[in-house]
């Protein structure tokens, strides 16, 4: 995955106190948004018409 895919979030803000956060903290925040992200993919796919393969590109 590239750089320009990376979320717009960025990982050196300070946390709540002004201390920065520890990277396993900023690991477990990005992955749970990731997830999250997934998960909403998932159920816009799985409700999405379904379509035929014909007319669409590699199909």
């Amino acid at each position: 995955m590239s750089q320009e895919a990376a979320p717009e979030q960025a990982v050196d803000i300070p946390a709540q106190g002004g201390r920065p956060k520890g990277l396993l903290q900023q690991m477990e925040e990005l992955m749970a948004a990731l997830n999250a992200d997934l998960s909403q993919l998932d159920a816009d796919l799985q409700s999405a018409p379904r379509t035929s393969a014909e007319g669409t590109p590699g199909g």
